[in-house]
């Protein structure tokens, strides 16, 4: 766990919205949350841009997924901390009380709507990329849409699986959503790059078919399966691949399909 980080107030931009909490998952991995807006409005798994005042006086901003389901009072956001980011080196250090710009419009692709209606939804997620189901994992319209969801995450190291596992832990008992999460949310974890039971990439154990062992579950199928995906652009792309080959096609908000995929990154 990380040593307690110091900024000052020279560093963050006075206007915006308040930073309420802080948490440091790992050396890399960093969560915070900030007040939501009375005006601000956004659907479970969209992102916004965020970011701070740069030091030539223009706000420096990025895409970030909003982490929060649409219903809750405050906005949580998930951060990997890139040492030499622009904006990252420097998001970092945010204490409660500091302020970040919020642009007030959200958008992307990782929306209930964008999907036609399934059974069975899977969320495809590696490191930070779970951040946009963390919403939708929260909110009851996915439990009312699918009878099975299931949260496939991959990160390269045990630790960095926390931030899910918290999540997860929290959601099963939560007053709104836990009965019924805790009948049809199912929690896969990969490690590439330690000893883990289930070591290797996601998109290994889906080439060869353990995945759908390990869950029980039939390969996917167009007319049951509906998946959503927020990585790196090479497992975007590989993860494309695989499920156009199971004869899954990509939708968008103005064309429902079988899944959707987020391009938005963070730097």
């Amino acid at each position: 766990m990380n040593t307690p980080l110091t900024t000052t107030k020279t560093d963050i931009e006075v206007e915006g919205e308040r930073v309420l909490t802080v948490k440091h998952w790992t050396e890399r991995l960093f969560s915070f949350r900030i007040e939501r807006p009375q005006s601000f409005r956004f659907r479970s798994g969209e992102f916004v841009m965020i970011g701070l005042q740069g030091y030539n006086g223009k706000p420096l901003l990025r895409a970030y997924s909003i982490a929060s389901p649409s219903w809750d009072e405050i906005l949580e956001f998930y951060s990997i901390k890139v040492p030499d980011g622009p904006l990252t080196s420097r998001l970092q250090l945010i204490q409660p009380d500091d302020r970040i710009i919020m642009r007030p419009k959200p958008t992307g692709t990782l929306v209930l709507d964008a999907l036609l209606p399934g059974n069975r939804l899977y969320m495809f997620a590696t490191g930070t990329g779970i951040a946009p189901f963390a919403s939708l994992m929260r909110d009851p319209e996915t439990y009312e849409k699918f009878e099975q969801v299931i949260l496939v995450h991959t990160c390269r190291y045990k630790t960095e699986l926390a931030y899910g596992e918290a999540l997860v832990a929290n959601l099963r008992s939560d007053p709104l959503i836990g009965e019924i999460a805790a009948d049809k949310l199912v929690h896969y974890t990969t490690v590439t790059q330690e000893d883990h039971p289930r070591k290797g990439r996601m998109t290994e154990r889906i080439q060869s078919g353990v995945l759908f062992a390990d869950l029980n579950v039939p390969l996917m199928n167009p007319l049951t399966d509906r998946a959503m995906i927020c990585g790196s652009m090479g497992l975007n792309n590989d993860l494309k691949q695989q499920l156009n080959a199971f004869g899954l096609t990509e939708g968008a908000n103005n064309r429902p399909a079988e899944f959707v995929l987020e391009k938005a990154f963070v730097g």
